[in-house]
């Protein structure tokens, strides 16, 4: 296991790779797990598929689909910019005209911001993940918006006038983030599928658990920082063309929940 740390969120059954999901409403969270140094939420995920709603049916306002529904995904990517797999993923992504919306941890925005550059002249979204991906959940607002702000001013000053339309809570811990992001003009992004690649188990497991797990208009969850994420640049290189032939479309995810 690495010691980076990880944007992993949601758990699911180690047995027989069963799924469940796990309901989050108002009020609830999901502590972080310390497991040998990396931050995750439910370390055993790595042998099944999480799905889990992050609010976007339940009245918090967090978008965990996509703009346009019927047969088609979101593909999401935490924790970057990463020097090693960022840029091989975008290869793949350009290689198959897919969009993605990237969640990009300040303190490595500031040590990368020529991928940031990158990411944007590929024409995909930028979404605000904090500085330094602590758990929001007993901050308070004001501690909130001067992280979101300062996250905001990294990714500008990479990419002046960039557009920031997304934020999304390290852990899934929202606390009272969602509405501080609202009120500096950032859609709360959730998502309905992660794939747990925080923990690397595979190529071939994480195109199966893609394969299984996804559901029409889902936004999916995956990462290109937090460690090494060649089995998910891999596993995007395999999946897009597999669900291209069983008729799914790649979107965008919605403005609005």
């Amino acid at each position: 296991m690495t010691t980076a740390r990880s944007s992993a969120h949601t758990s699911a059954s180690a047995a027989g790779g069963r799924r469940f999901r796990l309901r989050r409403g108002p009020g609830r969270r999901v502590t972080p797990l310390l497991t040998a140094g990396l931050l995750c939420l439910g370390a055993s995920a790595a042998t099944g598929v999480a799905q889990a709603d992050q609010g976007g049916r339940t009245g918090t306002g967090i978008v965990d689909s996509t703009r346009h529904g019927g047969r088609t995904l979101a593909l999401t990517f935490d924790d970057g910019p990463n020097p090693t797999e960022t840029p091989q993923l975008l290869k793949v992504l350009r290689r198959h005209h897919v969009k993605a919306v990237f969640c990009l941890w300040g303190d490595h925005v500031r040590e990368h911001p020529e991928l940031v550059r990158a990411i944007v002249a590929g024409g995909h979204t930028l979404c605000n993940h904090t500085m330094r991906h602590e758990d929001l959940a007993t901050w308070t607002p004001e501690l909130i918006r001067a992280d979101l702000e300062r996250t905001n001013a990294e990714i500008r000053r990479a990419v002046p006038g960039g557009r920031i339309p997304y934020f999304r809570a390290p852990y899934g811990s929202w606390g009272g983030s969602p509405d501080v992001a609202r009120s500096l003009g950032m859609q709360p992004l959730g998502w309905r599928l992660a794939i747990g690649d925080w923990e690397p188990p595979g190529t071939d497991e994480l195109v199966r658990r893609i394969n299984e797990g996804i559901t029409p208009g889902a936004v999916v969850l995956m990462h290109d920082g937090g460690g090494d994420r060649s089995q998910t640049v891999a596993a995007v290189d395999r999946i897009v063309p597999e669900l291209r032939s069983q008729g799914w479309r790649f979107d965008r995810p919605a403005r609005r929940a």
